[in-house]
């Protein structure tokens, strides 16, 4: 099977091709679109639009995540990507939530892929969880070294990428 990702994240690819072994996943090359849609699907729709503009013979795929914290009602959700422009998201998260007792937190991420026969299949997965209150791990990217899913005790980063494709 062969796929593109439109995405400009390295670390998303990476995670795909672990997440789905024996798929060919290449991301489309360019200048992706902005992120103007009111939800995750629609921002993942807006890309994997794009990417079928670029790729009509191969399934294209367009994602969107982010993290909502109950602390901040949902924020930064659509956001989390850019809501501290110039800061590691994650840093800005811990000290924005530093003094505050509410750590419930989920993560979100939708997939929106488009066939060449003009398909579309969309998933949604969502991680609840609880914010940490320091960095820890070494594994992941983004914001899996301060969040704890229920059940465990350790971050994202901490108990590794195997883990993150099984869940």
């Amino acid at each position: 099977m062969r796929a593109l990702l439109a995405s400009q994240n390295a670390h998303k690819l990476g995670e795909l091709r672990l997440a789905l072994p024996g798929w060919e996943i290449d991301p489309i090359v360019g200048e992706a679109p902005d992120e103007t849609g009111d939800t995750y699907e629609d921002n993942a729709r807006i890309k994997a639009l794009w990417g079928r503009a670029q790729a009509a013979d191969v399934l294209v795929i367009g994602e969107d995540s982010g993290i909502e914290c109950v602390a901040l009602d949902g924020a930064p959700g659509l956001h989390s990507a850019r809501w501290a422009p110039g800061l590691d998201q994650a840093d800005a998260l811990l000290a924005r939530l530093a003094d505050e007792g509410e750590r419930r937190t989920r993560m979100v991420t939708v997939i929106v892929a488009l066939t060449p026969e003009g398909r579309e299949i969309v998933v949604e997965g969502v991680l609840e969880g609880t914010l940490a209150r320091e960095r820890r791990g070494t594994g992941g990217f983004g914001y899996d070294p301060i969040f704890v899913p229920i059940g465990e005790t350790r971050t994202v980063a901490e108990i590794g990428d195997e883990w993150k494709n099984q869940n």
